[in-house]
C-alpha cells in the first residue's frame, strides 16, 4: 500500500515523514524545504509513504499545487495522511477540506500538540473526529509522540477503505443550488475517469481546465455549468472563487468553534514578536542580517575554521606521507607510486582538508534555519527583491544555492509565476556553493592569509551583488513585468533542534566524502594521466608537452587577458565542471610547486572571481535543463554565465593590478 503525506508549508510534514520512515531527510523551520516527492518506507511494514510538497489548497496555481493534485489523482494513493499544525488549526483545515472531497481514506494527524498543552490549548479530538467523518490522530512528530499510533490507524483505515462521511459543506443557497446541479451535470464523466464527482464539480466551477479537458465535457453541458455559476455569481454577490472559499470557511469557523480552545496567548507567538521588533526592524534588519553573517564567515573562514582545517589538513598529510613510505618500501613501479601518492592522494587529500569549514558553516547557517530566522531574511529582503524586479519568495532558492545549486535550482518550483521562476534560476548559480568553499580557501592561504575572512565574505557577497545587477539589467530587457506579490507564512522562533542540525552536517559531510572518492578520484586519476604522457602515451618530463598541455593550450589566449593564461589553470576550470573541488585536486596535481610561482595577486584575486561566477557543475547544468525543458536556453545560460565571469574577471585584474 501507499500513503500520500499532504499538508501545509511548515506544518511538520518532513519531520513526520523522517518519524515515520526513520529517514533523515533535510527539516528547516522556514516553508518550501520539500519540492519534490520523497519516498520512503513505513518503519515495521512494507509499507510506502511519499512526501508531497507544502501547499495551502489544491489549486491548480503553483507547481506545488500541481504536483500533489496530479499524484493523488494519477497514483490514487491507498491512504492520505493529512497533516495539521494544531497551533493553526482553522487554517489548516480549508486544504483538509478539499481533501475529504476526494473520497480518498484520509486520516487527520493533528501535529504540534505538544505546544497545544504548553500554551494551555486543547483541541476535542473525539467530536473533531466526528464533525469532519475521518479518523484524527492527536501527534508530536518533532517527539514521535503518537506515532505507533497513527501508523495503526492509517493502515485500518486503508484495509477496510474507510472513506470520509462528510464532504457535503455548504447550507442551503445559491452556493448549494449551483454544486448539485453541476454535479448531476458531470457525475457520469467523474466516474467514467475515476475522479471523485464532489471534487471534480468544485474544480469545474473553479474553472480548472485540466479537470474539464479530462471530464470531456461537450458545449451543451460547458454552456448549462457556466450559467449555474453567473446565476450563483448574480445571487451571492460575490465570485465564484470567493463564494467556494466563504462556503469552506463558514463550516471550519462552525467546526472549530465546537472542538478547539485556543490559548489567550500563545508563548512562541509573543516571544517571536518581540524578537521580530528588532530583527525585522524597517532600518535595522538588513544591518544586522549583514553582521551575523560577516560573524558566521569570519568564525568559518577565521580562526576557528583555519584550526580546525589545518589540524585535518596535517592528520591527512601524515597518511599519505606513511602510504607513500610503505609503497616506496614495497618497491611499487615509480609511474604507480606517483599516480597513488602525487595523483590520487595528493588531490583528495587536498579537497578533504577543507571538510571541517564546510561542516562548520553548516552548523551555523542550520542553527539560523532552525531558529526561523531565514523566513525572516526572506521578509526583509522581499522589498529589496521587488526593487531588482523579484519576488521576495526568490530568496528561498538563494539561501539553498549557498548550499548547493540542484536543490536551489528545484526550489524555483515554489516561485507562482513563470516569469520569476526563469529569472531566479538564471541568478541561482552566482550563489557561492560549499562546492566553491574548497577553491577559496585553496587560494587564500597562498594569497591572502592576513585577510582570509575578508576576501571569502567579498566572494559571498561579489555573487549577490552580481545576482542584483544582472537582475535589474534583464528585469529592463529580458524579462520585464512586475514580480507576483509576496506572500510567507512566518514560523515562530524556536530553540534549534540539535538532532536536525546533527543530521544536516552528517548529510553534508557524506555526500563530501562520498564526491571525494569517487568524482574527484576518477577526475584526479584522469587529470595524473592526461599530464603525464604525450599523445603517443610515452611518459613525458615536461608536463606542457603531454596530452593535458597540447589540449589546455588551444584555450590559453582566452584566459590570458584575465592574469592566468596557463593551460594548468585553464584545465582546472575545466574539470571544475565535473565538481567543482576537483579545481582544487587538479591543481595539486598539476603544480605541486605551489601555484604563488605563476599567480600574482592580481591574477589569483581575478581566477577566484572565475570560478565564482562560471558555469556550475553538470548535476546543476542537468537541473537547469530539466526545470527550463530546453537545450537552446540551458546553453543560453551557460555561455551567458561564462561572458560574466570573463567580463567581470577581467575588470577585477585589470582593477587589481593598479591597486596591488
Amino acid at each position: 500500500m501507499i500513503y500520500a503525506l499532504v499538508g501545509n508549508q511548515n506544518s511538520g510534514k518532513t519531520t513526520l515523514f523522517n518519524a515515520l520512515t526513520g529517514s533523515s531527510q533535510h527539516v528547516g523551520n522556514f516553508p518550501g524545504v520539500t519540492v519534490e516527492q520523497k519516498y520512503g518506507i513505513i518503519k515495521g511494514t512494507d509499507y510506502q509513504v511519499v512526501d508531497l510538497p507544502g501547499i495551502y489548497s489544491i489549486r491548480p496555481y503553483s507547481n506545488e499545487e500541481i504536483l500533489t493534485r496530479d499524484f493523488i489523482l494519477n497514483n490514487k494513493p491507498d491512504a492520505i495522511i493529512n497533516i495539521v499544525d494544531a497551533m493553526n488549526i482553522e487554517r489548516n483545515l480549508y486544504l483538509t477540506l478539499q481533501l475529504l472531497e476526494l473520497r480518498i481514506p484520509t486520516v487527520i494527524a493533528i501535529n504540534m500538540m505538544d505546544e497545544i498543552r504548553a500554551n494551555n490549548a486543547s483541541v476535542n479530538i473525539e467530536l473533531l473526529s466526528e464533525l469532519l467523518g475521518v479518523a484524527v490522530v492527536p501527534i508530536s512528530a518533532i517527539k514521535e509522540e503518537g506515532i505507533s499510533e497513527l501508523i495503526q490507524v492509517v493502515e485500518n483505515t486503508a484495509k477496510n477503505k474507510s472513506i470520509p462521511k462528510v464532504y457535503d459543506f455548504c447550507k442551503p443557497g445559491p452556493v448549494h443550488r449551483c454544486i448539485h446541479a453541476v454535479s448531476h451535470i458531470i457525475e457520469d464523466h467523474a466516474d467514467k475517469v475515476g475522479i471523485a464527482s464532489r471534487f471534480a464539480t468544485i474544480q469545474v466551477i473553479l474553472n480548472d481546465q485540466h479537470i474539464i479537458n479530462l471530464l470531456q465535457l461537450n458545449d451543451n453541458e460547458i454552456e448549462t455549468i457556466r450559467h449555474n455559476i453567473v446565476e450563483m455569481e448574480t445571487e451571492r454577490g460575490l465570485d465564484c472563487e470567493a463564494a467556494i472559499a466563504d462556503m469552506r470557511y463558514k463550516f471550519i469557523e462552525s467546526v472549530c468553534s465546537q472542538t478547539v480552545l485556543k490559548p489567550e496567548k500563545s508563548k512562541e507567538r509573543e516571544r517571536s514578536i518581540n524578537i521580530d521588533k528588532i530583527l525585522t526592524h524597517k532600518y535595522f534588519a538588513i544591518p544586522i542580517f549583514a553582521v551575523i553573517i560577516t560573524t558566521i564567515f569570519w568564525l568559518t573562514f577565521g580562526p576557528i575554521g583555519k584550526l580546525l582545517s589545518d589540524g585535518f589538513s596535517s592528520f591527512i598529510d601524515k597518511i599519505i606521507g606513511v602510504i607513500g613510505s610503505l609503497l616506496a618500501s614495497y618497491g611499487i613501479n615509480e609511474v604507480v607510486q606517483g599516480l597513488i601518492v602525487d595523483g590520487i592522494l595528493a588531490g583528495v587529500g587536498s579537497v578533504l582538508s577543507f571538510l571541517p569549514m564546510i561542516l562548520l558553516l553548516f552548523f551555523f547557517l542550520s542553527i539560523l534555519e532552525d531558529t526561523g530566522y531565514m523566513a525572516r531574511i526572506a521578509f526583509v529582503m522581499d522589498k529589496l527583491l521587488r526593487k531588482i524586479g523579484l519576488s521576495g519568495k526568490s530568496i528561498v532558492p538563494f539561501l539553498i544555492g549557498f548550499g548547493c545549486t540542484v536543490p536551489a535550482v528545484m526550489a524555483t518550483r515554489t516561485l507562482p509565476s513563470e516569469r520569476d521562476r526563469k529569472l531566479t534560476i538564471l541568478l541561482v548559480p552566482f550563489m557561492s556553493c560549499t562546492a566553491k568553499i574548497p577553491i577559496y580557501a585553496f587560494f587564500t592561504n597562498y594569497f591572502f592569509v592576513e585577510h582570509k575572512a575578508l576576501i571569502m565574505t567579498g566572494l559571498y557577497f561579489g555573487g549577490i551583488i552580481t545576482a542584483i545587477i544582472t537582475s535589474i539589467i534583464f528585469n529592463k530587457v529580458a524579462f520585464k513585468g512586475n514580480p507576483i506579490p509576496f506572500v510567507m507564512e512566518m514560523p515562530n522562533y524556536r530553540l534549534p533542534s540539535l538532532k536536525s542540525v546533527a543530521l544536516l552536517m552528517e548529510e553534508k559531510a557524506k555526500d563530501f566524502i562520498q564526491r571525494a572518492f569517487t568524482i574527484i578520484v576518477a577526475s584526479t586519476i584522469l587529470v595524473w594521466i592526461l599530464q603525464s604522457f604525450d599523445l603517443r602515451f610515452n611518459v613525458v618530463e615536461d608536463a606542457s608537452l603531454s596530452i593535458l598541455g597540447s589540449l589546455g593550450k588551444v584555450l590559453e589566449p582566452a584566459f590570458r587577458p584575465l592574469g592566468f593564461g596557463d593551460y594548468r589553470f585553464v584545465t582546472a576550470l575545466v574539470t571544475g565542471l565535473i565538481a567543482k573541488e576537483t579545481v582544487v585536486s587538479t591543481l595539486e596535481v598539476l603544480i605541486p610547486t605551489g601555484i604563488t610561482t605563476i599567480l600574482t595577486t592580481a591574477s589569483a584575486l581575478s581566477f577566484l572571481t572565475f570560478t565564482l561566477l562560471y558555469t556550475p557543475c553538470f548535476a546543476a547544468i542537468a537541473s537547469i535543463k530539466r526545470e527550463v525543458n530546453s537545450t537552446i536556453k540551458t546553453i543560453g545560460i551557460i555561455v551567458f554565465q561564462i561572458i560574466v565571469a570573463w567580463l567581470i574577471s577581467f575588470l577585477v585584474y585589470s582593477v587589481a593590478g593598479v591597486l596591488i
